[in-house]
């Protein structure tokens, strides 16, 4: 029989409960605490999944014999010290995205973690819903071609934040979308964003990555916009996917659309292009329904 990994979670805030709940819910996991500066929240978490220990303070979870896992859920500017404290006590640890908001804080927590003997995860949800599984499962199987381009745009009204711009708080969902389906180095990455309204980081920004050959990624996050957006496309030579997170059904629709282009050198012009265009079906295929953070 398989032992239950025990967790501890710290945060119980906007996405911390969600993580008690599958952890509650997870056959081979058990809620052995639950942490929040609030502690009235921490109690009103704990007393819902039943959970033994109930507290407002991070240390009592790492000097906590009976936990194995810590799961960081807190605001950004926090992940480092407590992912750092819960490594330095033999945790395994499991953070928010992002994992730091400074690459060399990343990098030390990497080091540490090798260091201590144990793993260090970050939670990026959307790798394992269906749609993007089932995207991947695609381009393996060679179903979309060379790929040519991704494009994903995650937008909506808020939540501004202080302590991260919007690069930080969207950004991650769509870099390791495309990282799980690309799987390839980047040969360069760039950026541009800008402020508004008084705010004290970018409230818009675009990010672009290229690979090798003529791959190009672009992303385009934005607290400021009118309606939300979470949509991303993939086009290749043979054919092409809209992934969208807003629909209720047929999230992800490939399409087999595409063109090709010909040279005709006995047209006057030395070199004429001969340019045809496809426009086949579209069919949305089914996906698995199970929630990610179940996976």
């Amino acid at each position: 029989m398989v032992k239950a990994l025990r967790v501890g979670v710290i945060g119980c805030g906007y996405w911390g409960p969600n993580l008690v709940r599958n952890f509650a819910r997870n056959p081979y996991s058990e809620v052995e605490a639950v942490c929040d500066v609030r502690y009235e929240r921490a109690v009103q978490v704990g007393a819902e999944y039943r959970t033994p220990v109930v507290t407002d303070d991070p240390a009592k979870l790492f000097a906590n014999r009976e936990v194995d896992l810590i799961v960081v859920a807190t605001p950004s500017f926090s992940h480092f010290p407590l992912a750092k404290a819960a490594l330095e006590a033999g945790k395994h640890v499991l953070v928010m995205k992002p994992l730091t908001t400074r690459t060399d804080q990343a990098e030390e927590l990497c080091a540490l973690a090798e260091q201590q003997g144990v793993l260090l995860a970050v939670d990026h949800t959307f790798v394992f819903t269906g749609a993007v599984r089932k995207m991947r499962e695609l381009i393996v199987a060679g179903e979309i071609g060379d790929l040519y381009y991704f494009d994903s745009v995650r937008i909506n009204l808020g939540l501004i934040q202080t302590d991260v711009n919007v690069v930080w708080d969207l950004a991650p969902h769509d870099v390791s979308i495309m990282d799980y389906l690309i799987g390839r180095e980047p040969v360069s990455v760039s950026a541009t964003g800008a402020a508004h309204g008084g705010s004290p980081t970018e409230n818009i920004a675009y990010l672009t990555v290229r690979y090798e050959g003529s791959l190009i990624g672009h992303v385009h996050v934005n607290w400021l916009a009118p309606a939300k957006v979470r949509r991303t496309i993939l086009g290749g030579s043979k054919r092409m996917m809209i992934y969208d997170d807003m629909e209720t059904s047929e999230k992800l629709k490939v399409y087999d659309k595409g063109f090709s282009i010909a040279t005709d050198r006995t047209l006057e012009k030395e070199y004429q292009l001969m340019i045809s265009y496809r426009s086949g079906d579209m069919h949305a295929p089914r996906l698995e329904t199970r929630e990610g953070l179940a996976v």
